[in-house]
């Protein structure tokens, strides 16, 4: 699937807001560990993190654009283990990835699984490339009512609850660990981009978004995560 115009504009405005994205590893880290696999590196908004803190980490993506792009920002980088194409969606996923099998202690998707048809089975070929004790994470955009012109811009199939994932993870025999809403604030932004049918994130915008993490921080403690414009799911398998 090769990215269109609106996902790399969106890649790249999101790239600036340094503070958001410290903010989203942040909020991660503490459930990773060990071999770490990032599904949809992109252009390594959150996996500059991982590579900073030495994490043993493999990236990975769909498209050829978005692994050139990785080994360009990577190269030399002693830590990022490997950057493969890999398609959770590839007919065959157990046989083309064999090699994979078991691989990692940790495997994380970060806005991916909402762009898949077949959601349940990305779930269950991730599964198939954890260790047994492995950690998977999950995070996706919230509330099918948020759903806008943005999101169809974006290629997003769907938006999720906490309890559809609950229910996907239930599915697949993954034990739930931690679930939460995150971002909360950030409601109020795709609010505003789904009222008046945005077709992409502006960068301005999101460089006034980013500057209001500290005040996002604080209202995601006020409401306990309990809202928010993301999903987080952490399982053990």
């Amino acid at each position: 699937m090769n990215p269109n115009n609106t996902e790399q504009q969106t890649l790249q405005a999101i790239s600036r807001a340094t503070k958001f994205n410290r903010w989203m590893y942040d909020t991660i880290k503490p459930y990773c560990h060990g071999r770490v696999l990032e599904v949809g590196s992109g252009i390594g908004n959150i996996s500059s993190f991982f590579v900073q803190d030495n994490f043993n980490i493999t990236l990975s993506d769909i498209d050829d654009h978005y692994i050139q792009t990785l080994n360009n920002k990577f190269a030399g980088a002693g830590n990022v283990k490997d950057i493969i194409f890999l398609d959770l969606q590839q007919h065959n996923f157990h046989h083309s990835y064999a090699i994979m099998k078991e691989s990692f202690d940790t495997v994380f998707l970060l806005n991916v699984l909402e762009h898949l048809d077949d959601d349940s089975q990305a779930l269950q070929n991730c599964k198939m490339l954890l260790r047994t004790g492995g950690t998977l994470i999950v995070l996706v955009p919230a509330y099918s009512w948020l759903y806008s012109q943005l999101d169809k811009k974006l290629r997003h199939c769907r938006r999720y609850t906490l309890a559809v994932l609950q229910s996907l993870f239930n599915k697949h025999q993954l034990t739930i660990r931690k679930q939460f809403y995150f971002n909360a604030l950030g409601i109020v932004a795709w609010s505003y981009a789904k009222i008046f049918r945005l077709s992409a994130v502006p960068g301005r915008g999101m460089g006034i978004y980013n500057n209001l993490v500290p005040l996002a921080k604080a209202i995601d403690k006020l409401v306990v995560t309990k809202i928010g414009l993301s999903a987080i799911i952490i399982g053990e398998k």
